[in-house]
């Protein structure tokens, strides 16, 4: 009998998809190539949890009752190299961590990424890693995992990374600025934030054409800060060839040099945008 792993998240927001299960093929490979997974999609409901934390004074009107919020649930089947028995797959889950979960979690968004231009809907949120409430591996007979059940399954906790002090004020302090009128905020910073978020799921095209726009912008708004120099000449010194990029991400895929060329790219102007950060700090 064989056995299919899974991984299986939520988080505090619907996923956007109707309920339901969806068959997941190589992208371009056509209706005849073999299904890779199984997308399960669902919603559940879930009522957030109250402090339970004494306060010292009593309020004169009662809190209100918590709201009920809906949890989205997404199980993702492999279905191209199921074990061939219990055994094996206790092997593969015992073995099985972060790297697997990552995996899926990208194939996850690239379903989602395709639900969010199918539906025209641009505030349809991915479910990043850190955002996740529960994330479970596991493994479970075809009945079991199409039924969202499993044989074995566990939970894999978030690694907790400790940080300074210094370095978790210093978003508090620029938010503060921000809020008070005395920091604006960049094009150029939104603009590296979804070329980043493009790149870092496979969507090189759509970065390149993000990442033109970001680099230009940036350009503009940081040209006079004589404090930056260094690091925007480098930065200007790329526009040609991201200009170049970006044309051929017009009309085709780019090819690994022109990838790598972007992330170097995007990693210089990202540097930039927290050194001018740190600068106002």
């Amino acid at each position: 009998m064989a056995y299919f792993s899974f991984s299986q998240v939520e988080v505090a927001w619907p996923l956007g998809p109707p309920d339901g299960r969806y068959l997941i093929r190589a992208s371009g490979a056509g209706a005849e190539s073999p299904t890779t997974h199984v997308l399960i999609i669902a919603t559940v409901g879930a009522i957030r949890r109250q402090s339970r934390l004494r306060r010292r004074h009593v309020r004169a009107r009662p809190e209100p009752e918590p709201t009920r919020v809906p949890i989205g649930r997404a199980t993702l089947i492999s279905t191209l190299q199921p074990a061939p028995d219990a055994a094996a797959a206790a092997r593969w889950l015992a073995a099985a961590g972060e790297a697997e979960l990552a995996a899926d979690l990208r194939i996850l968004e690239q379903a989602l990424h395709a639900f969010r231009v199918v539906s025209a809907d641009p505030y349809s949120e991915p479910p990043a890693r850190e955002r996740l409430l529960v994330a479970r591996i596991g493994y479970g007979q075809g009945e079991e995992v199409a039924d969202g059940r499993w044989s074995r399954a566990r939970e894999l906790l978030p690694v907790a990374t400790s940080r300074r002090r210094s370095r978790v004020l210093e978003p508090q302090a620029r938010f503060a600025a921000v809020l008070g009128g005395r920091v604006p905020v960049l094009v150029c910073e939104e603009l590296a934030l979804r070329a980043r978020r493009d790149l870092d799921a496979g969507r090189h095209r759509e970065a390149a054409l993000q990442l033109r726009i970001a680099v230009d912008a940036a350009l503009s708004e940081l040209g006079a800060d004589d404090l930056l120099a260094a690091p925007l000449r480098q930065l200007g010194e790329a526009r040609a060839t991201l200009a170049d990029t970006g044309a051929a991400a017009l009309t085709r895929a780019l090819h690994e040099a022109e990838r790598a060329q972007l992330a170097t790219t995007l990693t210089t102007l990202e540097a930039l945008l927290r050194a001018r950060a740190a600068s106002l700090s």
